[in-house]
């Protein structure tokens, strides 16, 4: 598994998803089957522009994402504003290697965020690799314990939240995301942000706890690249790669 830690450029799709790509080849050349991004990776985090810059289920732009998800048998999350007929979603495409995309909606809205984006429940997969059941989670989702309960309830061996948490607000999100590992006995994935976005500071400081709620690693507040995760028999490796 893979998290990856970025600085998206505000508003600027085509230099963004060049980066995805890079991110995604380093992450298969690694051994990752899945990568994560944060929160709104592919514009970076927007509210007031979200409707220009929305997505459409079956968006174009995805189309490099679908070729290289295939040809590195990869399962890539990536976050956008999704346009769903009138609604506009907070979410994020759940690409698989073999060209199916699903799509995880935010449940949970952070305050402001309603004015120009609608929660959804009923935009959530299961994702499968091997014998890990994944569950999603955006950002504001880790704020409410109903999220990982539920996660708990349909027995997710995995728990990925792709996030914008600022400095300030980090130290909590480690906190639940730790404390979730260990109560519903889930590997927790999460992805933030390492620079600037909406003229805001992110705390970077993606990490894995395992389902004992044990840190395995995390990286540092800035700056971007990979925290990359392994399954052995001894437990998780891991290795982080500042890019």
């Amino acid at each position: 598994l893979a998290a990856a830690q970025t600085k998206p450029k505000r508003g600027d799709i085509d230099t963004n998803l060049l980066d995805h790509y890079r991110l995604v080849k380093l992450a298969a050349e690694n051994g990752a089957q899945l990568i994560v991004f944060p929160e709104l990776s592919i514009m970076g985090y927007e509210r007031e522009d979200a409707a220009r810059l929305a997505f459409s289920e079956n968006d174009t732009r995805l189309n490099h994402l679908k070729k290289l998800a295939t040809e590195n048998n990869i399962t890539i999350i990536a976050g956008a504003p999704i346009q769903i007929e009138s609604n506009l979603f907070l979410g994020e495409f759940c690409i698989a290697p073999n060209n199916e995309v699903s799509i995880y909606t935010k449940q949970f809205l952070h305050a402001g965020e309603e004015v120009y984006y609608q929660p959804s429940f009923d935009y959530n997969p299961m994702l499968k690799i091997q014998n890990e059941l994944i569950s999603c989670a955006i950002c504001a989702d880790i704020d409410n314990p109903k999220h990982p309960e539920n996660a708990g309830k349909k027995n997710s061996s995995t728990y990925i939240a792709s996030i914008f948490f600022s400095p300030k607000g980090i130290p909590q999100a480690h906190q639940s995301l730790q404390s979730y590992a260990y109560q519903y006995q889930m590997n927790v994935l999460m992805a933030n942000f390492g620079g600037d976005s909406y003229g805001c500071p992110s705390g970077g400081r993606s990490a894995f706890w395992n389902n004992k709620g044990e840190l395995i690693a995390q990286m540092e507040d800035s700056g971007s690249g990979l925290l990359l995760v392994e399954k052995q028999d001894a437990g998780w490796k891991s290795k982080i790669l500042n890019t």
